[in-house]
Parts: structure tokens; sequence; C-alpha cells
């Protein structure tokens, strides 16, 4: 009997070991790792680079008071902000808690109260991030939400014009929905949804947890609309793998967000921002970043062209190593029979299977792993 709370339907998978691509379980099985851990390998695992970097950390020190200046956290805030379009960063140990900061700091910068955010949205587990989250499922049974959070239809721009007013402090919105289904915001949505945030003085905030550092074949999701956001919220890959989240935000905020207003005691941790800057370092080099858009659109064209005739399929999209398979019934058997194959992959809806791959993966794996998927969808 397990001791853990079962917060999670496990598959009946008991890791011991991983490297790169592959994930080795402890009955010696290997698989093919499609799911980064949920995005946050994305230099597969135990990275060479990332793992030489927090070893050296570990040589130095693991832990001490944000009381105090930590010049490999001034390191990372730095490369963060300069490959981005924020200026000051935040950091936090988790997505959530990134989202966290990021709500605070639109209502303490704007005064106002209202959050708009999306139906199929997900932006943690947190009373926060859980109320910001336009998924009923995620919210049932934990009472009264925090208040003031409205949700629009993603990419029906006529929905925000029916919530927005006076009182709305920040739109939030991420550039694709993961959790939600794999589904990319239209241009045109984006470009009403920034001109009417600027008409009624509203902030924009985007969740980069899954899209952020170089998933979609840029370093940030928002890119792809030529965005510039109020505040970015980023985790997931930053650590690829170590816990570190992280909101960037624009200079002008800097007052709303001085001494005593937000903390967290392991934010910024050594080890963790010693991992963040080796993924910063090698994630956001310009070649690598074009392989990874190269490769997305590898998968996304062998996808449609290996599943055009499958039934089951309904649509297939995405964005660079960020893809989403949409079928006309739930894909729960699919992603267990995958796994029986030696292929882990994860689902985003019950009707989407989704693939989160290393952004080292190879084209002969992605081969490989879209012949097992036809396989599964056709058995």
């Amino acid at each position: 009997m397990s001791s853990i709370f079962p917060t999670y339907a496990r598959f009946d998978v008991e890791i011991e070991e991983a490297t790169g691509m592959k994930v080795t379980d402890t009955s010696g099985k290997t698989y093919i790792d499609f799911t980064s851990g949920i995005g946050v390998c994305n230099l597969g695992h135990r990275h060479p680079a990332v793992h030489e970097q927090i070893k050296l950390q570990l040589d130095k020190y693991w832990h001490v008071s944000n009381l105090y200046h930590n010049p490999i956290q001034e390191r990372v805030a730095k490369a963060l902000t300069s490959k981005s379009s924020g200026d000051l960063v935040f950091f936090s140990n988790s997505g959530a808690e990134a989202n966290e900061a990021a709500i605070k700091l639109a209502r303490k910068v704007t005064g106002k109260e209202t959050v708009i955010t999306f139906e199929q949205s997900f932006h943690g587990r947190t009373f926060a991030t859980m109320a910001a989250t336009g998924q009923n499922k995620v919210r049932e049974g934990f009472g009264p939400m925090l208040e003031k959070f409205a949700y629009a239809t993603y990419n029906d721009i006529e929905s925000v014009k029916q919530l927005i007013d006076s009182n709305t402090a920040a739109i939030m919105l991420e550039s694709i929905q993961g959790e939600g289904g794999v589904v990319p915001a239209n241009q045109d949505f984006v470009d009403e949804l920034i001109q009417l945030a600027k008409q009624y003085e509203v902030l924009v905030i985007i969740d980069e947890i899954q899209t952020g550092i170089g998933r979609t074949g840029k370093g940030f999701g928002y890119e792809h609309y030529g965005l510039d956001p109020d505040i970015i919220t980023v985790a997931k890959g930053l650590g690829n793998g170590m816990p570190v989240g992280a909101m960037i935000a624009k200079e002008k905020y800097k007052e709303s967000f001085g001494p005593g207003s937000h903390g967290s005691t392991f934010g910024g941790n050594p080890l963790a921002m010693a991992a963040a800057e080796a993924v910063i370092k090698n994630v956001f080099k310009p070649d690598f970043l074009n392989e990874v858009k190269n490769k997305g659109n590898y998968l996304m064209a062998e996808l449609n062209k290996e599943l055009k005739n499958i039934e089951m399929v309904k649509e297939v999209r995405g964005k660079g190593l960020m893809v989403g398979i949409e079928c006309n019934q739930a894909v729960s058997s699919v992603v267990k029979e995958l796994i029986n194959q030696g292929v882990l992959i994860l689902n985003a809806s019950p009707n989407v299977l989704r693939l989160l791959p290393p952004l080292i993966v190879t084209y002969d794996e992605i081969d490989e792993v879209v012949g097992l998927i036809k396989q599964a969808l056709v058995k």
C-alpha cells in the first residue's frame, strides 16, 4: 500500500533511470520518452551540460536566504531578460507560483481586480491559479473560489469584449492551450486582444509554462505572434528537471513589487539556477531553435501523412515540438497501448494525444514513434 496521496492516476511504470530520450523502468524495459516529464526535460534526461553545472554548484553552496545577493540569480535573470521582452525577474519554484506572482503584480500595478482568462486554460492548482484555470474539473470540491476571475472563449474576441471593463486588471492566456487540447491561438484573435487591452489599459500576461524555453521552435511561444507582453511566466523547461519558475515583467512595474510585497524561501535556489543557466545557454542558440522548428515541421508532416486515412483522427495541430492529435473518441487506451510498445506519451483533454518530446529528439526517433502511433490508432 502506497503512503502517497493518490492525486495522480499513475500508469503501471516504475522508473529506475533515464538518459537523453530514453527512460528505463525497474524491470529493465526501456521507453522512448515523448513526454519530457510533461514538457520539462527539453534537453533530455540528465543532459551533460546541465548535469555539470549542478555538480559545480553543489560544491559551492546549496542555499542562502534571498536577503543576500546571489550572483547566479543575477546571471540567470539577465539571461532571461536578454532573451525575452521583459526587464525584471522574480524567481519561484514552479509554474503555479510564477502565475501567482503575475496575478498579484497585475492587481497591484493596476489597482483593479478582475483577471480574464479562458475556458479550457490551465494555470495551476493553488487557490489563485485554480481560480484562474478555465476548467471546472480543476475547481470542483474546494468550496468558493478566489473571486474576480472571468472566463472568455479562446480564439473568440467577442467573448472577451463581453467581459472586459474598467475594473479589469489583466488578460491572462497561453499562446497554445496545452492541457486544454494543444490549441494554438489565432493571429487575428491575438491582434484584436492586444488592441482591446490597450483600449482598457489592461495588462497582458502570457503563461509560457509549457510553451516557453524553446518548445515551439522559438524561445517563447508569444514570439510567433509578434507580442510584447507586460508579464511572462515560465517554469517546466527552464530547469530541465530541477524545480524552478520565473515571472518576467516590465521595468515600469518595479515599484509595485518592492520589499515585503512578495517572496519565496526557495525561489531562485542556487541548484535550480545552475540548471537554468545551463538550459538557457543551450536552448536559446539560434541553430538549436531552428532545428527544433525543422523537427517540429517534420513531425507534423509525418503525422499528417501517416494518419490521414485513420477514421479516428480528426486533426493534427501545434507548433514546434508541442503537437496534439485530436481524435473522435477517448485516447486513454491508445496511451496505454503505446506504453506497452515502449513509448511514453500524454493526453490533453480526453480526446487528444499530446506529444512533447525532448527537443533533442532525432528524426529516426520521430519516424519510429509516428509508426507506433499509427499502429496504436488502428489496433
